[in-house]
């Protein structure tokens, strides 16, 4: 990875003609390439992912369980975990499952 003498922008790599060349991407500025071949081993933006919650892999016998009611089968035991889900100052998400049911359920607080 190189950057600009001038602006200190990213130098991406172009091929012209059947040289390549690295322009900035601020500037515009070109500079000849030392190497012969380039590999862009990632690619930025913003990827959209899915929140796991609890995922099947989890091994979930090591959560504290707790005396609640389980909405679904009125089971009076559940597992439960806290995540943080909004901006950091805000408070965190408890979730609950059951140990019966196995049926998921959060609480804000």
């Amino acid at each position: 990875m190189e950057f600009c003498e001038d602006c200190g922008g990213l130098m991406m790599p172009k091929k012209v003609k059947n040289s390549i060349v690295l322009v900035c991407r601020k500037c515009g500025r070109k500079k000849k390439a030392k190497e012969k071949k380039f590999k862009i081993s990632s690619v930025s933006g913003e990827k959209k992912s899915k929140i796991v919650v609890v995922s099947n892999k989890t091994k979930i016998d090591i959560l504290p369980k707790t005396k609640v009611r389980c909405p679904k089968c009125e089971n009076n035991e559940a597992l439960w975990w806290m995540q943080q889900m909004r901006s950091a100052d805000e408070a965190a998400t408890r979730f609950y499952k059951c140990t019966k049911c196995g049926y998921i359920w959060r609480e804000y607080e």
